[in-house]
């Protein structure tokens, strides 16, 4: 079983091309935009993101989660297609309550082992950009290319930007240090302290029509 440890090892190249990006304020891309480069080394190719597509059309999204007590359906895509789908409607009190049973273990798993395990998502999100372009043209109405561009890679880099971000922040203080004073000719007071970094709680993030994915 892949552990977060694991992840972070993987993708700290990643990582620390990003704070180097961040500090100099320079430009990096760590996602390719250009559509045709998708296709190779377990990503979809334009083929494969639009039959994942139609895939979920005219049936129940396979999202689960806490707390569902229902299914909203309606959505009409901009270029006029019925999409037949339904989403699952959530208890707000569950969905909130299963969020927080979650903040001990993802504080405890540490800055590496939460960017680790972000790092591999963004990973895979990036693998089915050419998915989310064709989910994102008929949420938005936007024209391929630049549904492909926003709502994957660019999006993509945003995401990376805020984990770095967030990861500099986690990172700059000492996790551990040795606390001394001197006592004069008496020996001196030392205490060992440990820090943790505590999650501030949870967010809700409502993305717009036009760039869904980016905004979030």
């Amino acid at each position: 079983m892949t552990t977060a440890p694991d992840l972070f090892a993987q993708h700290q190249d990643t990582l620390q091309r990003a704070l180097t990006a961040i500090r100099e304020r320079s430009y990096w891309s760590a996602y390719d935009e250009n559509l045709k480069a998708y296709g190779e080394n377990g990503t979809q190719s334009i083929p494969d993101g639009k039959a994942a597509f139609e895939a979920y059309l005219g049936k129940p999204f396979p999202l689960e989660q806490a707390g569902t007590d229902g299914q909203v359906a309606g959505e009409r895509s901009p270029y006029g297609i019925d999409l037949g789908l339904s989403y699952p409607h959530a208890d707000v009190d569950t969905l909130l309550r299963a969020a927080q049973d979650a903040i001990p273990a993802w504080r405890d798993a540490g800055p590496d082992g939460r960017a680790g395990v972000v790092l591999e998502i963004l990973r895979r999100i990036n693998a089915r950009s050419h998915e989310l372009a064709q989910a994102v043209m008929h949420t938005s109405g936007q024209g391929y290319a630049m549904a492909f561009q926003a709502g994957g890679p660019h999006a993509q880099d945003r995401a990376l930007e805020a984990v770095a971000y967030a990861y500099a922040e986690m990172t700059r203080h000492a996790a551990e240090a040795t606390w001394e004073k001197p006592q004069g000719k008496r020996p001196p007071v030392r205490m060992t302290k440990k820090f943790t970094v505590v999650p501030r709680g949870v967010a809700l993030v409502i993305g717009c029509n036009t760039f869904p994915t980016w905004n979030s």
